[in-house]
């Protein structure tokens, strides 16, 4: 084996804001074998601390950012080769790579951004990732949540598909007016918006909240959804913690704030200080509170779901799957059990409420696949 065969693993860019990563634990130890896709570390932006996926396979040769060092995207962070590689020649790659090793310039201003878009006399906000041509997926998030909350999934899945991000009304930058608005509101709010943005039928990504939402506009106007995932969905059952609903709603507090984010995910420890930062950020937005407790009357009223579709799951055509973290607090998982036949489900293990952030790599593939 030469040295062609050493492999360098560099800090990922995990969303179009990332610049830096700090290597919070390692799960891999130096010689150990290691397989494309394993994890192997555990990475900490300024977002969320998030599992690290090995890109390539063979021996660890060298965890080279030792946990609590902080590297620039790009920078090595680990090195793979056969175990009959001289250390000698391992160590000459690492010298070299660090004495080429160039911090890329902040592409920040060459990113796309979110874009205002009226729809149906609504402002809506929505983010374009990959080619114009690819086959187009929407994700659509749940409630409180954003277009950012697919940061881990939206550019992995622009590499090959046309990827569009929502802002639904009460969310994000879009209008804080949702007069009008439940699950079936939202749907054909949906569907005005594809038609607007000249999609005819797409995959449909929906979280939560968005999982309800996209499931009706398949249910209603099948010939719009080629695919539908459905992640942690509500609209399976009524039950649902509507303690987190309703205290996400009126939170203000940084502490209060905090507590309810991390029971979103199985590790509480995944909430960072700028994720919550952004979330008292948008709840001190005119209109947020007032839209929000709004929302959860018409969509959870008497705190109960309002609007289930389980027994309509078995008419849809196309393909369905549902992805599901095994510890979700926020919607039963329980609903995912006895699903019809042809719904695939996923069950993802030591994963929360969220998992296209927890377990990005995972639904990732299911949804690519």
């Amino acid at each position: 084996m030469s040295e062609a065969a050493i492999q360098a693993i560099t800090m990922p860019k995990w969303g179009l804001a990332m610049e830096e990563g700090k290597v919070s634990a390692w799960m891999a130890e130096e010689g150990a074998a290691i397989a494309g896709g394993e994890e192997i570390l555990e990475i900490e932006t300024t977002k969320i601390t998030n599992v690290f996926e090995s890109p390539v396979a063979g021996v660890l040769r060298r965890r080279v950012v030792v946990e609590g060092e902080t590297v620039p995207v790009g920078a090595l962070i680990g090195v793979a080769a056969g175990a009959e590689i001289p250390d000698a020649d391992i160590e000459a790659f690492i010298t070299d790579f660090q004495a080429n090793f160039v911090v890329e310039a902040s592409d920040a201003a060459a990113a796309p951004e979110a874009e205002t878009i009226t729809v149906a006399g609504r402002q809506l906000s929505h983010l374009r990732m990959g080619p114009e041509d690819g086959p187009p997926v929407v994700l659509v998030h749940g409630f409180g949540g954003d277009l950012n909350g697919w940061l881990f999934n939206q550019p992995v899945l622009a590499e090959d598909h046309s990827v569009y991000a929502l802002d639904l009304p009460g969310h994000g930058r879009a209008e804080k007016n949702v007069a009008g608005l439940d699950v079936a509101g939202l749907a054909a709010l949906l569907a005005d918006y594809m038609e607007a943005v000249g999609i005819g039928a797409a995959h449909l990504v929906g979280h939560s909240l968005g999982g309800a939402v996209t499931l009706k506009l398949a249910i209603d106007q099948p010939a719009r959804v080629s695919r539908l995932t459905l992640l942690s969905p509500a609209g399976l059952g009524e039950e649902l913690n509507v303690a987190y609903v309703k205290g996400f709603a009126g939170a203000e507090g940084r502490k209060e704030i905090k507590s309810l984010l991390q029971q979103l995910f199985a590790d509480p420890q995944l909430v960072s200080r700028d994720m919550i930062n952004e979330v008292q950020k948008y709840k001190r937005l005119d209109g947020v509170t007032a839209a929000l407790n709004a929302l959860a009357d018409a969509v959870f009223p008497g705190g109960r779901q309002g609007l289930v579709m389980r027994d309509q799951l078995a008419t849809l055509a196309m393909p369905v799957q549902a992805i599901w973290g095994r510890d979700d607090a926020i919607v039963p998982p329980a609903h995912g059990e006895g699903l019809p036949d042809n719904v695939t489900l996923h069950w993802l293990e030591r994963t929360g409420h969220m998992p296209h952030m927890e377990a990005a790599g995972d639904v990732n593939r299911l949804i690519a696949g």
